[in-house]
């Protein structure tokens, strides 16, 4: 989900984390998503980006990554969620831009995003946790369930979306063969 890292960063420092374990751990496994994704859009060239991302998205995009490459997806790992992550990581791979650019921009930002959250949990984060349990509590787990609800739901969207992508894709190959 989303966010779930900065909140999971944020709640395991205050509860006694070790910040630069937990920054350093949110890092890495963020940069090899990446990595993944920008490695995907390489393959896949422009054509995957016109398959995965929204029309309404994908011209600003082109424009934003050709002129302003490195800047774009250090803006785009900086900003907090609902900002899609993953059309500016699969359009810089798609578009062109290099390797190393591509890693150190992208360590750069989720470096200082995370070192953020691990800062806001050490100085923050045990009053954080007392308003929880003074003011939220009770909903726990009304919100837990909730969280819970959203995995599932985008997790059978996304197995649906897959399959639906598949018999679209099985069904425009005989037309092309002909």
């Amino acid at each position: 989900m989303p966010g779930s890292t900065d909140l999971l960063i944020l709640l395991l420092v205050a509860n006694q984390g070790n910040p630069w374990l937990l920054a350093v751990a949110a890092i890495s496994g963020s940069m090899i998503g990446a990595y993944l994704t920008w490695s995907a859009g390489k393959k896949g060239g422009e054509t995957m980006l016109e398959r995965y991302i929204p029309k309404r998205y994908l011209k600003p995009i082109k424009r934003w990554m050709s002129r302003n490459g490195v800047m774009t997806v250090c803006i785009a790992a900086v900003l907090p969620p609902p900002i899609p992550l993953l059309p500016f990581l699969l359009s810089a791979g798609a578009l062109g831009l290099r390797r190393r650019s591509f890693l150190i921009s992208f360590f750069v930002a989720r470096g200082t995003r995370y070192a953020l959250d691990a800062w806001l949990g050490v100085v923050y984060g045990r009053r954080v946790i007392r308003a929880w349990a003074e003011y939220l509590a009770g909903w726990s787990s009304v919100i837990i369930w909730s969280f819970l609800g959203l995995i599932v739901a985008a997790a059978a969207f996304g197995f649906w979306k897959f399959k639906h992508d598949k018999r679209r894709l099985a069904s425009n190959e005989p037309a092309e063969a002909a």
